[in-house]
């Protein structure tokens, strides 16, 4: 099958350096990201892109960038560039993608849009034609979030989903409408049935990493955020797919991390993961 990837950047966000780090003392990652004076540091909003024979598939974290964008108030100063913004740069406009496959529905959604949804003006759903994929059982905690994460799913966001008439849930199989060529690794230490796809590639299988290993930093196993729900499982789960990843050659794709999307991962004589071939941007890295 004919496959190409191409990376696409949503808004940055920013969260709090004291809760994406855990329990890391402060002056250890301060060296790795510099904080703002809230203490909060800037990370990513990265998706991909991936073409196969007639479908243009979507695969985010989260659903930080799935609503539209609401109407500027102020024309002072330059807007933002966001998930269409960078779609448009492909060449394509989001009633062209086909699918969005969803690997959690956690949301860190921007100051802007937030006010909109307390104002009662949650902007609508983007991706009008697509099909919304996620897991079965990360759905069944969204619509019954336990008190530990429920300020992370949106209420508006899930129902405006299951009001779409087109939301499939995955049983933590290969999805009959993705195609050969994809597999999923499950995770439930960030969130439970958290879906990290694997797609084949001629140069080695790449693993859309999602929000177990976020960013390069996370490839250090004891490094685990505030927002894990279970840290020791989400370690282990961290070492299988990394060694997975090593055996197999394959490439891991960063969609938080703010200057490197895709990397390669090799294991040192101290048995630590270290990254090589880095890559900041893929433009149809083809297959």
């Amino acid at each position: 099958m004919n496959r190409s990837l191409s990376t696409l950047t949503g808004r940055s966000r920013k969260l709090d350096g004291g809760a994406m780090f855990g329990g890391t003392p402060r002056r250890a990652w301060i060296e790795w990201m510099s904080p703002d004076y809230d203490n909060q540091v800037e990370m990513a909003s990265r998706a991909l892109l991936v073409q196969q024979e007639d479908l243009n598939i979507l695969v985010m974290a989260g659903t930080d960038a799935l609503l539209a964008p609401p109407p500027r108030t102020c024309h002072c100063q330059p807007q933002a560039q966001g998930l269409l913004d960078s779609l448009a740069r492909r060449g394509l406009g989001e009633g062209q993608i086909h699918a969005v496959l969803l690997t959690h529905l956690h949301a860190v959604l921007p100051p802007d849009v937030q006010e909109a949804i307390q104002d009662g003006n949650a902007p609508r759903l983007l991706f009008p034609v697509a099909r919304y994929l996620t897991g079965r059982r990360q759905w069944l905690r969204a619509r019954h979030p336990h008190p530990r994460d429920r300020a992370l799913f949106v209420p508006q966001i899930v129902r405006q989903l299951e009001g779409s008439g087109r939301l499939k849930l995955l049983d933590e199989q290969c999805s009959d409408f993705l195609g050969k060529g994809w597999r999923f690794h499950v995770s439930d230490g960030y969130t439970p049935g958290q879906l990290l796809p694997e797609i084949d590639m001629p140069g080695g299988p790449i693993v859309f990493a999602g929000d177990l290993v976020p960013a390069l930093h996370w490839l250090r196993l004891d490094l685990t955020s505030a927002f894990d729900r279970n840290p020791e499982c989400l370690i282990d789960e961290k070492e299988r797919l990394l060694d997975h990843l090593v055996a197999n050659g394959g490439r891991l794709f960063l969609p938080r991390d703010p200057g490197v999307a895709m990397i390669k991962v090799m294991r040192d004589r101290q048995s630590r993961y270290q990254p090589f071939d880095h890559h900041a941007d893929l433009n149809r890295l083809d297959s």
